[in-house]
């Protein structure tokens, strides 16, 4: 049997539970392709999942997998697939399950599209969790239009990073906030105002046309920042309080004005393709904190829980071929 190296853990904990082991090489069934994995990256729920904090949700079956997002080559083709071809060069995500963090996954065809030219796979793998999360709260959800007034909490993190550089490119007037230490950072990447968390509060800011918050906390008191018609968009709930805060977001979908919209990203070909647009137009520049080998997985957990994260942690799993 071919084995693969993945990233894996025995138990719930800290960082330190994560290990590179190794796994059979998936075979994939009809209408599937198999991918070798170039990179992926490290993501605020994966952190929250390796940690056991939504066991009730990951169970506790074990060994379990890391990775949402990846980019790769395809290597092999089923019957029934129509589009991608061996050797094509594409990103995708794995949606509702968790695995990307190794050598070769099995995937359905409408969840990879053609990754950006213009950027290698290693860059890229910094833009598509957050790229593909961004273009859904802003489009789809918060329906962003040209000259609104847009706050990104968490302005510095992967996908805050990258919905600054939407936002401008969908032409709203961007405001962020961010870590006292990273407000030249946003500003570089497009934000028009940037304000430190530490110094201004909700009742600080405002009014704004839509929010999106990459925080999960506080959103009753930053919902209040709305100006009329305005549309709130939350990726995350605090996970120190999770009853109250899901309550909350749940309540808040029907009852009052300025409804939050929380969701899960899940991005399939159209939006991908989409999002492969905007960077290779140069809307959207990788935005990389650190690359780090397989190996080495469990220190890119710890650099994101520690803050300060100006992007992506990427953690690249293969050597990039020639295109």
């Amino acid at each position: 049997m071919t084995t693969m190296r993945a990233a894996l853990f025995d138990r719930y904990g800290p960082p330190e539970v994560l290990y590179e082991g190794r796994l059979p090489v998936p075979v994939p069934p009809p209408g599937e392709v198999l991918v070798k994995v170039h990179a992926t990256s490290v993501n605020g729920g994966e952190l929250a999942g390796r940690a056991g904090r939504v066991r009730l949700v990951t169970g506790r079956r074990f060994p379990q997998r890391t990775g949402i997002d990846f980019t790769g080559e395809v290597v092999g083709v089923t019957p029934g697939v129509r589009g991608p071809a061996v050797g094509d060069r594409v990103w995708g995500a794995l949606g509702q399950t968790l695995g990307s963090a190794a050598e070769y996954l099995a995937i359905r065809p409408d969840r990879i599209a053609r990754a950006p030219r213009t950027v290698s796979l290693t860059e890229a793998a910094s833009l598509l969790a957050g790229g593909a999360t961004g273009l859904t709260a802003l489009k789809a959800h918060a329906g962003l239009r040209p000259g609104e007034r847009l706050l990104v909490r968490g302005a510095a993190g992967g996908v805050g990073s990258v919905a600054v550089q939407l936002g401008k490119a969908l032409g709203a007037h961007v405001t962020a906030v961010a870590g006292p230490r990273l407000l030249d950072f946003v500003k570089e990447l497009g934000a028009d105002e940037a304000y430190s968390y530490t110094e201004y509060g909700p009742g600080d800011l405002g009014p704004f046309d839509v929010i999106m918050d990459t925080a999960g906390t506080d959103h009753r008191l930053w919902r209040r920042r709305l100006a009329p018609g305005g549309r709130m968009v939350a990726i995350s709930f605090d996970l120190d309080h999770i009853p109250s805060s899901l309550g909350y977001l749940l309540a808040s979908t029907v009852h009052g004005k300025g409804r939050v919209r929380f969701f899960n990203g899940n991005p399939r070909t159209a939006l991908l393709r989409e999002l492969t647009g905007y960077v290779e137009s140069g809307a959207l520049r990788p935005v990389v904190d650190t690359v780090r080998p397989l190996a080495e997985l469990a220190d890119a957990h710890r650099a994101l829980e520690s803050g300060g994260v100006r992007g992506k942690h990427v953690i690249q799993v293969a050597k990039e071929t020639a295109a």
